[in-house]
């Protein structure tokens, strides 16, 4: 979204921008800042809230930020400061009056925090919803913002309710609707999604109003491998809501699982397009798709990863081990990627803050004093498709040992839709294209057939 003027001609404006339904993020880094940095952790206005922090001055930050972003694409950008201090201000004031009523011993702040985090969240969102219906109906188009985020709106209702209230009586023949991608529900998207919530509101627009196609921009193609690493990559073209699932457990999302879900059971096609090259038609998610013979469509991965193994000799029969260490990690919020277990070792290839990481490390340090717990920094790489088949082990050891790369683990599961090898941080480009070339470039042509 930060790159609006190309988008105006790559994806807004059309001969026809009519008979669609476009849902927004936030602009770049603009819900990093009101909650916090991604990647890093570095806390945002609601991690100096929830710390008692400078949260103001984090908000003002925020709001130079919206200004700055509105007078990159206004020549007169008055109607959108307007809107953007209304918000920020709105939730300053809100922030403010539950500080008070919190300062009182009969209210505690953490019961709180959840709401608070939604409230931030959606500003970004609703700046984004708000300035491209505004944009847009500068250039002649009957645009409509539509805030799903319950600004000044009582109670909370289903979402799918929510939904159908904000588009009942539009006529998307004669009107193109903005629509904000936090909405505001009694499920409270991001208790259950944290910050891959505007997916989950795509999808879910998608199927209340029965759309015969949902559609993602990108800022690259969805292809073999990362252009940024390998050469020669793929445009993927077609595949299936496996690959998919795959492909986020991996980081690397084609759409959020939980989207996927609703548009998968909900017989509706996912089209990943490359927002820059309007003329291409990206890559098409069914549900219905097999490959008609085997093979390699994706090799990612993911550096950085954590292999926090937890031994234990005593273990060997005994109950109660593999549950403890889950509810760690999930209390600390802590993302696993893969796990691996013998008779007296379990191993969770994890992602997250190296604070949390610690905290579960601590957590079952003091719950498991007699087990020895390590911790170390490894890279995964994933080679990814809908039926890889039974020779892809070898070939892919062989195209690592081509390539002088040591594997120092792998996941090999029976049913083949990914192959994972374990490597040192410092080889996983290497390996990430050793094994597109071994399994992706070297492959023969493959077909496709509708299940």
């Amino acid at each position: 979204m930060s790159r609006t003027a190309e988008l105006l001609d790559s994806v807004l404006l059309r001969a026809d921008p009519y008979g669609r339904i476009i849902c927004v993020s936030a602009y770049a880094g603009m819900t990093d800042a009101l909650l916090e940095q991604k990647k890093t952790g570095a806390p945002g206005v609601y991690g100096a809230f929830a710390a008692q922090g400078d949260w103001q001055a984090a908000l003002d930050d925020v709001l130079a930020r919206m200004l700055d972003v509105n007078a990159g694409i206004f020549a007169d950008p008055a109607e959108a400061d307007a809107f953007a201090r209304e918000r920020v201000e709105g939730a300053r004031s809100c922030l403010l009056d539950l500080s008070r009523l919190c300062s009182f011993g009969h209210f505690q702040m953490d019961q709180h925090l959840m709401t608070v985090r939604e409230l931030l969240a959606s500003l970004g969102e609703a700046q984004s919803a708000f300035n491209t219906a505004l944009l847009l109906r500068g250039h002649g188009v009957a645009a409509r913002f539509v805030d799903l985020t319950g600004w000044c709106r009582s109670g909370d209702a289903p979402l799918d309710e929510v939904i159908a209230d904000a588009f009942a009586g539009i006529d998307l023949a004669r009107e193109l609707p903005i629509a904000t991608g936090y909405a505001r529900c009694s499920e409270s998207l991001m208790r259950r999604y944290d910050r891959g919530y505007s997916e989950i509101t795509l999808a879910r627009i998608a199927v209340v109003t029965g759309a015969a196609e949902a559609v993602i921009h990108k800022e690259f193609h969805l292809s073999s491998a990362d252009p940024r690493v390998v050469d020669g990559v793929r445009t993927i073209g077609q595949t299936n809501y496996d690959v998919a699932d795959q492909l986020s457990n991996l980081g690397m999302e084609a759409i959020h699982p939980g989207a996927a879900k609703s548009l998968r059971r909900a017989g509706i096609p996912l089209r990943v397009r490359n927002a820059f090259e309007p003329d291409h038609a990206g890559t098409l998610i069914r549900a219905d798709l097999q490959p008609a013979t085997p093979g390699v469509e994706i090799v990612t991965g993911l550096r950085d990863v954590f292999a926090l193994e937890f031994h234990d000799p005593d273990m060997l029969g005994v109950k109660g081990y593999d549950a403890g260490i889950l509810d760690a990690l999930k209390r600390h919020g802590v993302w696993i990627v893969a796990k691996t277990s013998n008779a007296n070792t379990i191993t969770h290839f994890v992602k997250g803050s190296m604070s949390a990481i610690r905290q579960v490390e601590d957590d079952l340090s003091a719950a498991w004093p007699d087990a020895a717990i390590s911790l170390e920094k490894v890279a995964l790489v994933s080679a990814i498709g809908r039926d890889l088949g039974d020779g892809i082990l070898p070939r892919a050891l062989d195209a690592l040992a081509e390539a002088g790369v040591a594997p120092r683990g792998i996941h090999d599961l029976m049913r083949k839709v990914d192959l994972q090898v374990v490597v040192d941080p410092d080889q996983h480009d290497a390996a990430l294209r050793a094994m597109h070339r071994g399994l992706v470039e070297r492959a023969p042509e493959r077909r496709l057939h509708a299940a």
